[in-house]
């Protein structure tokens, strides 16, 4: 073989990888491809205005971040408004085009203004749609969008008593897939067959507490480390690990709330960071960082840090090269050390009138941060701070978290699923 045909072939083969390596790039779950917030690596836009690609008009309300898999675009969604509407999962391809929705019964629509009876994200194994909604409808599609099998939860365990709209969304553990509820009732891990829809294992969870704090809207973590791989749950004043084959306790860590104060309840999830699990609590007002692992009741004692003036009350936080960011309710970004607690930075978002519900994303040394009121911002972060170095104000309001996939950026509003890009 000549060298010329050589270099031929070898640039062929090149190309063919390139459409594959793009593809294989997918969003499968709430916080992307690792559950942590952080996107893969590519060339996505800083320097832009409200303008995009595309953008589809949403049938109804909902609150759940996009997942993308391949060049479908999913998400659930009410279709129709209030109490006549219908829980709904939705597919668009990657130029914005609808090619099913599909209607799974009459919906409970969401009590908090921003809320909806659609707030937790779908999951995806890249083969069936697994979907939560506050109706406690459960279920499984295909990606033509069939109906693999479907539940309710509260028809089969009872009624769920949340005060506010559920938020927490399934997480997918070896074969199955697991659901949590966490409210002032019978609160359960419950896991089910992806392919049946069938029982696996319940393993109940209820901890005493004050008025409204044994409610939970977190999403659980999925921990694997060494031969162990672990649900973290994060509710009612307990942060809990549960063995992934059974849903059996293995360790508890209390004394977020040892005077058992009301309405504690958690909205952001932990995060998770070699080996060290960070809890945002108090509404907002704490943040403690402790080790996985261990077993039986563990206690304040142990925290690895805790800190009693930074917090994050609905934002996830995001924990990279060591170092953790908590965007607070009225868009306080705080950076500390994840090992020390040693804060290493503090600043408020520009014009940052609104509130944010939205988790922030990163992507290399970009932050990319919505808030309610339309805002979009673009930060480079560093170990000195942030530079904000885009701020786009959209004509609609986020709570969902930002996608950031393939050089693109989807944005899920209240009103319009944007795509941003070149």
């Amino acid at each position: 073989m000549s060298n010329i045909t050589r270099l031929t072939l070898n640039i062929s083969i090149a190309l063919m990888l390139i459409p594959l390596t793009v593809q294989a790039q997918n969003w499968p779950q709430w916080r992307g491809p690792n559950g942590n917030g952080i996107a893969d690596k590519g060339n996505y836009p800083v320097t832009f205005s409200a303008t995009h690609l595309w953008k589809a008009e949403l049938p109804g309300k909902g609150g759940s971040t996009p997942i993308v898999w391949n060049d479908r675009i999913i998400l659930t969604s009410a279709i129709g408004d209030g109490a006549e509407g219908e829980d709904g999962v939705l597919c668009y391809d990657w130029t914005g085009k609808l090619l099913w929705q599909v209607k799974l019964g009459r919906q409970n629509p969401g009590r908090h203004a921003r809320g909806s009876g659609s707030n937790p994200s779908a999951v995806t194994d890249g083969k069936r749609i697994f979907v939560f909604f506050k109706s406690s409808t459960a279920a499984a599609l295909d990606f033509n969008g069939k109906i693999l099998w479907k539940t309710n939860l509260r028809e089969t365990y009872g009624e769920i008593s949340y005060f506010w709209d559920l938020g927490s969304s399934p997480v997918l553990v070896n074969s199955n897939v697991v659901y949590t509820v966490m409210h002032e009732g019978s609160s359960y891990l419950l896991a089910l067959d992806q392919t049946t829809g069938k029982v696996v294992w319940k393993a109940d969870r209820n901890y005493p507490g004050g008025r409204e704090s044994p409610q939970s809207y977190t999403t659980p973590l999925v921990v694997k480390e060494e031969n162990q791989t672990t649900i973290v749950v994060w509710g009612a004043d307990h942060l809990t690990g549960h063995d992934a084959a059974t849903g059996k306790l293995i360790w508890s860590y209390g004394g977020f709330n040892p005077d058992k104060r009301a309405a504690w309840r958690t909205i952001a999830s932990p995060a998770y960071y070699q080996g060290i699990i960070v809890v945002p609590y108090g509404r907002g007002r704490f943040t403690a960082a402790m080790k996985t692992g261990g077993s039986g009741n563990i206690t304040e004692k142990d925290f690895l840090w805790q800190k009693t003036d930074i917090g994050a009350d609905v934002a996830t936080p995001l924990v990279s090269n060591g170092r953790v960011y908590l965007l607070s309710f009225n868009g306080i970004l705080n950076c500390l050390d994840v090992a020390t607690g040693e804060e290493i930075w503090q600043t408020k978002l520009p014009d940052s009138k609104g509130v944010f519900y939205s988790s922030p994303t990163l992507a290399g040394d970009k932050l990319y941060i919505c808030s309610d009121e339309g805002s979009f911002y673009v930060c480079e972060v560093s170990p000195k701070g942030i530079k904000v170095l885009n701020q786009t104000k959209f004509e609609d309001n986020f709570v969902a978290t930002p996608v950031l996939l393939r050089d693109r950026i989807l944005l899920r509003g209240t009103k319009n699923l944007y795509c941003i890009g070149k």
